[in-house]
């Protein structure tokens, strides 16, 4: 049921406590109270909307950060209740993506295939991951309600790869001391650039000044988490994406048109490594009857004329085809999403005009956060709520060793998992391809392996706008954070310690 029956104002000051000296709330949380129906469970549950802040090392406040925690009631023993934190990407971009789209117990009101439905609003989401893990959707500085406080703060020290990562470990150390929460099995969950932001802080927690362990770590359209992919790599990785896209839009042969995507996948991506790369690595001492050969499987397994790889020395990049696919119909198809169609003013060109998906997604979930956070959660400001924004550039994007972060915080905690979500029509940098290279890379050692999981779903970047992919992505989060947990009593060091000799 969608309503709050208890109200109260908490105003809290876990660590320092200062006045507000401009309508920014630096320290403040609203709790409301709900009731849900959720896996087939009835419960209450509790919302804290609020704002904690970011101190410097001489305590002075210099950012706060709006939150959103959702905590189910009637769980006495909070050491066996996961605690999952979420972020979104951007890097400019608030959380609201995935609390109101995905794993959150409210969802914007769109049909089985993500399109906004009027009027504009949330509704229970019955998927919700709520039954299984309390969860908080955190907002970067300049994201969200989260702002700069600091009058003499650069931005430089918050916005970078680096540098989001040192002050949001801090952050989360804080807010599960404040909380109660150093006993819960821990998660983290990042979406897009969300994923390089958790897979530091994977690392970055673990820290002895710090000293949290995971018990999991979630990557839902993972970028490249800094490992590099130049040249013949990058362009090779981009082939499964553009053969799942020209599947959907029914461009391929018949024997291959009338499988499923599953089926036909896993013979493009053997093409890709084994036959295409090689070819990409001779560049121009390739034969001619090699490069027509790999030409004619290019024009099979994409859709994309054999005369047009020819004329880019095998390499379409993702613009060409974005706008080449469906040039003879007068469509040009979305970067994150392909299933969203665009219109150019001209039919000409070398990339779309715009991102197709873009205004369709920020036209439903921008007004419906905005209405939920004043009326449903009472949380009143007037501070403007930034859904995505370019208030965080300059972003250093230097010295970006996530993915080895990730790699790492696996090697020392033996208790760390690794789940990896990808959409089949994701055509950025995190399309599905990719990601499976990345985490490819990351479990480069045989005693990582067994501790990643991949899975595909048949929708976009954001794999929730699809309803089915929602529900059977929550699904598996559900089992993998179930799946994560050692049996009470049990080690979380097994894989260390070899067993006692018999005796």
């Amino acid at each position: 049921m969608r309503r709050a029956y208890v109200l109260f104002v908490l105003l809290v000051a876990c660590v320092f406590n200062a006045k507000a000296q401009t309508d920014i709330p630096k320290d403040t949380v609203v709790t409301t109270k709900h009731e849900a129906n959720i896996n087939g469970q009835h419960f209450t549950y509790l919302v804290h909307k609020g704002m904690q802040p970011v101190w410097n090392k001489e305590g002075k406040i210099v950012a706060t950060l709006s939150y959103t925690y959702y905590e189910r009631e009637g769980i006495s023993d909070k050491s066996s209740r996961p605690l999952t934190i979420s972020f979104n990407g951007g890097p400019g971009s608030a959380s609201l993506w995935m609390e109101l789209g995905y794993t959150g117990p409210m969802r914007v009101n769109l049909d089985d295939e993500g399109h906004a439905l009027q009027p504009y609003g949330v509704k229970e989401n019955p998927y919700s991951i709520l039954d299984a893990t309390d969860i908080v959707y955190v907002d970067p500085v300049n994201t969200g309600y989260s702002r700069i406080v600091d009058k003499d703060a650069k931005g430089s020290e918050f916005f970078g790869v680096n540098e989001d990562i040192s002050y949001l470990s801090k952050w989360i150390q804080t807010f599960v001391t404040c909380n109660n929460r150093w006993l819960s099995p821990k998660f983290l969950i990042g979406e897009s650039y969300g994923t390089t932001r958790v897979s530091g802080l994977a690392n970055a927690l673990q820290d002895p000044s710090i000293g949290m362990f995971l018990n999991g770590v979630i990557l839902l359209s993972p970028t490249d988490l800094g490992i590099k992919r130049e040249g013949p790599v990058g362009q090779a990785l981009n082939i499964p994406y553009y053969a799942a896209t020209a599947w959907y839009f029914k461009k391929l042969p018949a024997d291959l048109q009338n499988k499923k995507l599953e089926e036909i996948l896993p013979q493009i991506e053997y093409f890709t490594l084994n036959e295409l790369l090689p070819a990409l690595a001779k560049g121009g001492a390739i034969s001619d009857n090699d490069k027509k050969n790999i030409e004619e499987k290019l024009e099979r397994y994409t859709g994309i004329k054999q005369s047009v790889w020819d004329a880019n020395n095998l390499n379409v990049t993702t613009n060409l085809f974005w706008k080449e696919l469906l040039r003879d119909k007068g469509y040009t198809i979305g970067r994150l999403d392909s299933r969203y169609l665009g219109i150019d003013e001209k039919e000409a060109g070398t990339h779309p005009d715009f991102n197709a998906e873009i205004p369709a997604w920020t036209r439903s979930f921008t007004p419906a956060a905005n209405d939920y956070y004043k009326n449903d959660l009472n949380f009143k400001t007037n501070v403007p709520f930034w859904v995505l924004t370019g208030n965080v550039y300059p972003w250093n994007s230097d010295n970006d060793h996530t993915g080895y972060d990730l790699r790492e915080a696996m090697q020392e905690n033996p208790a760390l998992h690794l789940f990896v979500q990808s959409g089949y029509y994701d055509g950025s940098i995190c399309s599905f391809f990719n990601a499976k290279y990345t985490m490819w890379q990351i479990g480069s050692s045989k005693n990582l392996r067994d501790r990643m999981t991949w899975k595909g779903y048949p929708c976009g970047h954001m794999i929730y706008m699809d309803k089915q992919s929602m529900i059977d992505g929550n699904n598996d989060i559900r089992n993998f954070i179930k799946n994560s947990i050692p049996a009470k009593g049990q080690s979380s060091d097994y894989s260390i310690l070899p067993a006692r000799d018999a005796k």
